[in-house]
């Protein structure tokens, strides 16, 4: 169903990091006006609109947009994911044919935030909340402590995934953080919620990004190269992090992966970059994992082996991800931007030859996954 859909426009917001002087809203503006720019389009130009933080409602208000496809969806850190994976059926449709898709969060700063607190009545506020969990440093607790207990990882290991993160940051000159760490840095930093310490925890920043999807067909009209779209997924598992079917492994990420790799009819050998959600230190393990690029139990061992750092086989999360780069609260946005950077041949850390990225999200505590592949070449019929 993605056969013919292609990213023509693809920015982030014009300053990272802390922004005091923009509210929410402004920070989705921002970002979609950088993307229009980069397409070379107008905001007359756009008939199909996705966003979450803030409602379409009023995002297409305050840009001007009366727009014939809508999507609202709303799932934490990978609502964006699964923004382009319906925006390639609407297009595909004919319901729309240029779709912007924004996000903006004023997480630092608050300006215009809304709340995200389980309500008393929710599964969770019922069930998790009158145990005192402190939100997801705590709740990430639960599923990386069962990680190593019952495969042996160490916290060396898992200080390692910040390690060579930051590696990766200190390329790429639009990073929050980019002072090189080693694994002894990272055990004595602040103990946050065991096993986390704070350098293994994301950052909590300012910042958004946008996207200009349209049929692939126009897409060498634009002034940048196009990235097309090849394959696409999305699940959700449970609410309550408690309920996880298994506490190792990702039932979410266990659909939306596979899915969006049979979709584009690659192989994991095919893959030249991978974008894995890491608002914690232990989730590109599990991403790893769970889509199929190391068996359960092993992606320790082989992000300790330096694979996915510069120079390696498979490189991971190379803007710096959330634990450096930056991390407004819903991070899925970034990772697409980087894979699109990686396949323009425009990332400050680049890899050569990248003609394959996988960027894969996750939302809440493991309760929703999207990925996206994209490839600079349209999907293989």
């Amino acid at each position: 169903m993605n056969r013919g859909v292609a990213v023509v426009g693809a920015a982030e917001t014009t300053e990272l990091g802390v922004i005091p002087n923009l509210s929410q809203q402004q920070l989705h503006a921002d970002a979609a006006l950088n993307a229009l720019e980069d397409a070379g389009l107008s905001i007359k130009d756009i008939d199909g609109l996705a966003t979450a933080g803030d409602r379409p409602t009023d995002l297409a208000y305050y840009l001007g947009i009366t727009p014939k496809w809508v999507d609202g969806t709303a799932v934490g850190g990978c609502s964006f994911m699964l923004h382009v994976r319906h925006a390639v059926a609407a297009i595909n449709s004919g319901h729309c044919e240029t779709v912007l898709i924004t996000h903006g969060e004023s997480g630092r700063s608050g300006v215009g935030r809304g709340g995200f607190a389980a309500a008393p009545s929710s599964l969770a506020g019922q069930f998790e909340m009158p145990f005192g969990p402190m939100g997801p440093t705590s709740l990430f607790t639960l599923p990386v402590l069962r990680y190593m207990k019952d495969y042996g990882m160490t916290h060396e290991q898992l200080a390692t995934v910040a390690v060579i993160q930051r590696e990766w940051a200190s390329k790429n000159p639009r990073a929050s953080q980019k002072e090189p760490i080693t694994v002894e840095d990272v055990l004595n930093s602040k103990m946050i919620a065991y096993p986390f310490h704070l350098l293994e925890c994301c950052l909590v920043t300012d910042g958004g990004g946008a996207l200009i999807l349209t049929k692939a067909e126009r897409a060498k009209d634009f002034p940048n190269k196009p990235v097309y779209i090849i394959g696409t997924g999305e699940s959700v598992e449970t609410p309550m992090i408690s309920q996880m079917q298994n506490l190792t492994s990702s039932r979410a990420f266990s659909v939306a992966g596979p899915e969006a790799m049979r979709e584009s009819k690659i192989s994991h050998e095919d893959v030249d970059h991978l974008m894995i959600y890491d608002a914690f230190a232990h989730l590109p393990i599990y991403g790893l994992e769970d889509l199929g690029f190391c068996e359960h139990g092993e992606a320790p061992s082989f992000i300790e082996e330096r694979n996915t750092a510069p120079g390696g086989k498979l490189p991971l999360n190379t803007n710096g991800g959330g634990l450096s780069y930056m991390h407004s609260g819903m991070y899925g946005m970034y990772a697409m931007q980087e894979s699109i950077r990686q396949l323009r041949g425009t990332a400050p850390a680049q890899i050569p030859d990248a003609n394959i990225s996988v960027a894969h999200g996750v939302g809440g505590m493991f309760s929703v996954a999207g990925t996206i592949i994209f490839g600079t070449e349209s999907a293989k019929d």
